[in-house]
């Protein structure tokens, strides 16, 4: 590699830091993160959200869907969108823009990743994950996706993104192993989200009993257990420590 392209990845490279810093910065100084957590924040504010959906549903959309994207790019977990794409616009119009999101996401910030950071990648990453080499070898996008399915085996969101660089997966592999292998667990948590709507538009207080009774968030809720349950048994026989 000559200095030119070195100094040209280099100062892109610190460049897309800084943007994830400044957007980091400004994400936490408008918003707080008590109040997009808190119950009584989310049900008071309810209507307000669904009547503006209501008028405004295609521009939110889109918004919702670059500002997902970009989420992924800042290397942002999955969970809020999940959660807020269930709530606003339901289970299957909800899933069908977060999953799309999420993958263009991920599959842009592997793509970057690739680019600008494979050696530090390779550096941090690649002992830690060098059993893994195999089972990529052999077939890359079944495991692929088979490891987004177990959640990574506890790994972040961000670095399940970018860890197909020590494989140099292909980017179609990666896309289809990630739109497919994440689909499961994201659709029960934009269902979970979806459930917790159905509730506060019941007026209902949040609680056990709340959960107990209510079959839109204690189904999800089994769910994502039977899931979990799936992953740890694919973890034990496919992810060897």
């Amino acid at each position: 590699m000559n200095s030119k392209s070195f100094n040209l990845k280099l100062f892109l490279g610190i460049a897309y830091i800084g943007i994830i810093l400044i957007g980091l910065y400004y994400l936490f100084s408008i918003v707080d993160i008590q109040d997009l957590t808190s119950y009584e924040f989310i049900r008071t504010n309810r209507d307000t959200i669904l009547n503006y959906k209501n008028e405004n549903f295609l521009y939110l959309t889109f918004t919702f869907f670059i500002f997902s994207v970009l989420w992924v790019l800042l290397l942002g977990f999955a969970s809020p969108l999940l959660i807020f794409a269930g709530f606003v616009f339901g289970k299957w119009w909800g899933i069908l823009i977060v999953l799309t999101a999420t993958t263009l996401g991920s599959t842009l910030l592997y793509i970057l990743a690739g680019f600008f950071f494979r050696k530090i990648i390779e550096e941090k990453l690649s002992k830690k994950f060098s059993k893994l080499r195999e089972l990529f070898i052999k077939n890359d996008i079944i495991y692929f996706m088979i490891f987004r399915f177990v959640g990574g085996g506890g790994t972040p969101y961000s670095i399940q993104n970018i860890l197909p660089v020590l494989f140099n997966m292909p980017i179609k592999n990666y896309v289809i192993a990630t739109f497919v292998g994440c689909l499961p667990s994201m659709f029960v948590t934009v269902a979970l989200g979806n459930g917790i709507e159905k509730v506060i538009n019941q007026n209902i207080e949040m609680s056990f009993l709340t959960i107990l009774y209510s079959p839109e968030i204690y189904l999800p809720l089994i769910a994502f257990f039977f899931i979990l349950i799936i992953a740890i048994i694919i973890k034990k026989f496919y992810f060897k420590p």
